[in-house]
């Protein structure tokens, strides 16, 4: 008995390093360290684009996946704050843009998209299935022929040009290398807050809205305040991302919050998987090498270049198809197939006596 206890006891006085696997310690190594062997190219253009994608994707992830709420307006929310980043802060249209100083435009900046986050939230969640995807596609739509029309505060078609990251800590934080880590840093820190909050109470609570809403609220739960406040967290996420894309671009237009970025950003959460936070970031590096080389591969054969998004749609067909689940469910699909029994078709690992 004093065994198993001792057993046990050293089971809980593990930290939270010597918990996490020892894969995680090898992709942490191998991120870290991709400056050393890969091109400026690579890492702005590549990882860069794939961590910022990843960032906006994992906001939706986290409505659908833990909540059960799809929402097309999270690209319309990242384009919210590089346009308010844009105004507040300094780019080449001086006529409008007031030039305040980066730590008051950037909190500006992600308070207006979660509080716009939230109101979209607020709409939202009064609907169901279909319905609240309908009505953030409205949103979006909306948002898209504002900002084209209106010349006072968006500039119009044209949008923002020359907005760039500030020169904080005397970095170019738009050079390749540093900005790789700029965008890896807040991936990572995207990654680590879904997957806390997933396990926190709020985030237990909030699946089980998912679930039963209806036995959460006789359990004393508010259903409404749940859903509102998820949606505001994954408004601060799509903020984030949405900086980071106007400041890799160095401008934000009414085409980068348009109706085709906002599906795309639900093509890359469902092609990586909606189970996981992981998801997106897989969906949004699949979704980066075809949007960067499809073009290159469809000249090869002697096609049109511009049928770029007939690669991406065929891809995105395939795995749904084959899997719903995305890649990751292809994954657990085939790890499930390894471990089976090829006689009487059952998985491994039973207990042992």
């Amino acid at each position: 008995m004093a065994s198993i206890d001792t057993h046990a006891d050293g089971l809980t006085s593990q930290s939270w390093v010597e918990r996490i696997p020892a894969h995680y310690y090898f992709i942490a190594i191998a991120l870290i360290s991709m400056p050393v062997f890969a091109g400026d190219f690579i890492l702005f253009q590549i990882f860069g684009w794939t961590f910022i994608l990843g960032v906006i994707s994992l906001s939706l992830m986290f409505l659908a996946g833990y909540g059960g709420m799809v929402s097309l307006a999270q690209m319309t929310i990242a384009g919210l704050a590089g346009y308010m980043v844009a105004i507040f802060g300094n780019s080449a249209i001086d006529t409008i843009s007031q030039g305040w100083p980066w730590y008051v435009a950037i909190p500006l900046a992600l308070l207006i998209a979660v509080l716009f986050g939230t109101i979209v939230g607020w709409l939202a969640v009064r609907t169901d299935g279909i319905y609240t995807i309908m009505i953030t596609l409205a949103i979006a739509s909306a948002f898209f022929y504002f900002t084209r029309q209106n010349y006072v505060i968006f500039n119009g078609y044209s949008g923002f040009n020359g907005v760039l990251p500030p020169q904080l800590f005397g970095i170019d934080w738009r050079h390749p290398v540093a900005f790789y880590y700029l965008t890896l840093f807040w991936a990572v820190a995207a990654y680590c807050s879904v997957v806390y909050i997933s396990r926190a109470p709020f985030g237990l609570a909030l699946q089980g809205v998912r679930d039963n809403a209806r036995r959460m609220a006789a359990l004393g739960y508010n259903v409404t305040a749940h859903r509102v406040a998820a949606y505001a967290f994954a408004a601060l996420l799509a903020g984030i991302g949405g900086i980071l894309l106007t400041w890799q671009s160095g401008q934000i237009s009414p085409g980068t919050a348009g109706i085709g970025p906002a599906i795309d950003i639900l093509v890359i959460a469902v092609i990586g998987g909606l189970r996981h936070p992981v998801g997106p970031f897989i969906g949004a590096f699949i979704y980066v090498l075809l949007k960067t080389f499809a073009v290159d591969v469809l000249l090869s054969l002697g096609l049109a270049g511009e049928r770029f998004q007939l690669l991406i749609g065929l891809g995105f067909l395939i795995i749904v198809f084959w899997s719903p689940d995305g890649l990751l469910g292809l994954w657990e699909r085939f790890r499930s197939s390894r471990s089976r029994d090829p006689l009487t078709g059952r998985n491994g690992g039973g207990r042992e006596l």
